[in-house]
């Protein structure tokens, strides 16, 4: 696909496609459309959410820990960010950097399992 696809159309029309294609789980495609519309609008949560997300269930886990980083900074009580800090940095071995942020999580209230098509 030619990169026109995914820059084309208002932001509002880009989290749409987006969303499309994350619920299609082709999150590579997602994070293409993402990565653009998290530049344009780098204050919101959403958008860099389910970037990270995107990252996430692609394999691209520095990736994915660099936007939730971002959001936590910004954020300290956003438990589904650190939910997800957490089980990235399992995922990436490093058990000891993941602990603080899901019992953060945990005590917030976002005990929930996955991050799936919520």
């Amino acid at each position: 696909m030619d990169t026109m696809y995914y820059d084309h159309g208002t932001p509002a029309e880009r989290w749409e496609r987006a969303g499309m294609f994350f619920g299609a789980r082709d999150y590579t495609a997602a994070a293409r459309v993402l990565g653009t519309l998290v530049e344009e609008v780098p204050e919101q949560t959403g958008p860099r959410l389910l970037l990270a997300r995107a990252y996430y269930h692609s394999a691209q886990l520095r990736r994915a820990e660099a936007e939730l980083q971002v959001i936590v900074e910004r954020d300290p009580v956003e438990h589904y960010a650190r939910l997800m800090l957490g089980r990235t940095l399992q995922r990436q071995g490093r058990e000891d950097e993941a602990r603080p942020h899901l019992r953060i999580a945990a005590a917030l209230g976002g005990e929930a399992g996955g991050f799936g098509e919520e």
